[in-house]
């Protein structure tokens, strides 16, 4: 894991240090960076695990976990822009393919240390083969780099553009809505005109230009009695007033079958004295919802319900 990688000179781990840095060189033995400053106090240093003499400026920052794969990557970056040719340059398939084969031996033996002295000398021959090669293709690949590197700089500078453009028209967009929600405010509180009617023709004024907002709408302009004025277009996003048609709800108590005898009212429960006898509810209590009445109510409810109850005569009417 990333913080069980340490420092093979200094032992430091990521885990006691969260800020540590390795590097790793051409040999791929890694160090961090403050073993690298030591190592070249001098001017000049040697790998502590394979004594390969390494220079300051060969030292990078470690990508990957395991250092052989920053060693492979290293070599390969080093082979290939040597080893440029593209399929177009051979008659036939196979020949690029044995090339490319011949490549990867390279880049084997080189990262895993097998036959490196005949590997460079084979790297030094072809160079001296296809000099002329290599520095064409290496022309051509810095202009179609130039050129890419062009074009991305393009992109993003339309993209910084494209978001400072919305930046803008989100800002005004907020103003405008908090100008309109405003001007609204205003009439409902200094006009005396219906405030239903100055709320439906501001919805009407939001709704003609919803319909318009396919085309970009010239400002609506929208004039209440008091003299206010607020322009509409179609970035307004207020809510809605909401309108319900349905028919009102009709309360129908449900039915009780008590059983007992008819427990007197609320207002009985006061004027008869029922609660007399009932402790007064604290203003705690109150504020809770809970009165004495209520709580006097139910207990004559309980204890009257089910006092007639007979089984063998529940389908027949109790005579009082």
């Amino acid at each position: 894991m990333e913080l069980d990688q340490a420092c093979p000179r200094c032992k430091t781990t990521k885990y006691r240090n969260p800020s540590l840095k390795l590097m790793v060189n051409v040999c791929g033995h890694t160090l961090c960076e403050s073993c690298v400053d030591l190592l070249f106090l001098k001017g000049s240093g040697s790998c502590p695990e394979c004594l390969i003499p390494l220079r300051r400026g060969n030292f990078r920052v470690q990508m990957f976990e395991d250092a052989m794969v920053e060693k492979e990557v290293d070599i390969r970056k080093r082979i290939l822009r040597d080893f440029n040719k593209k399929e177009d340059d051979f008659t036939t398939l196979r020949d690029y393919n044995d090339y490319l084969e011949e490549i990867e031996t390279i880049i084997y033996n080189l990262s895993n240390n097998i036959e490196v002295i005949e590997t460079n000398k084979r790297i030094e021959q072809y160079k001296r083969e296809n000099r002329e090669q290599i520095l064409r293709n290496k022309n051509k690949m810095g202009r179609t780099e130039s050129e890419l590197q062009e074009f991305l700089e393009l992109e993003k500078q339309r993209e910084e553009e494209r978001r400072l453009e919305l930046a803008r028209e989100e800002l005004e967009m907020k103003k405008k809505k908090l100008r309109d929600k405003e001007a609204l405010i205003d009439e409902l509180m200094f006009s005396e005109g219906n405030a239903k009617s100055i709320v439906e023709t501001f919805q009407s004024s939001i709704q003609a230009s919803k319909e318009k907002s396919n085309i970009p709408p010239a400002p609506r302009v929208t004039q209440f009695s008091s003299g206010i004025k607020f322009g509409q277009s179609a970035a307004q996003n207020f809510l809605p007033v909401p309108k319900d048609d349905a028919p009102l709800y009709n309360y129908t108590p449900i039915p009780m079958e008590i059983d007992g005898p008819t427990p007197p009212a609320l207002r009985e429960i006061i004027s008869r004295g029922y609660i007399n006898h009932v402790r007064t509810e604290t203003s705690a209590e109150r504020a809770g919802g809970f009165k004495a009445s209520i709580a006097c109510l139910r207990a004559l409810q309980e204890a009257m319900a089910g006092l007639y109850h007979n089984p063998s005569q529940r389908n027949q009417p109790m005579a009082l």
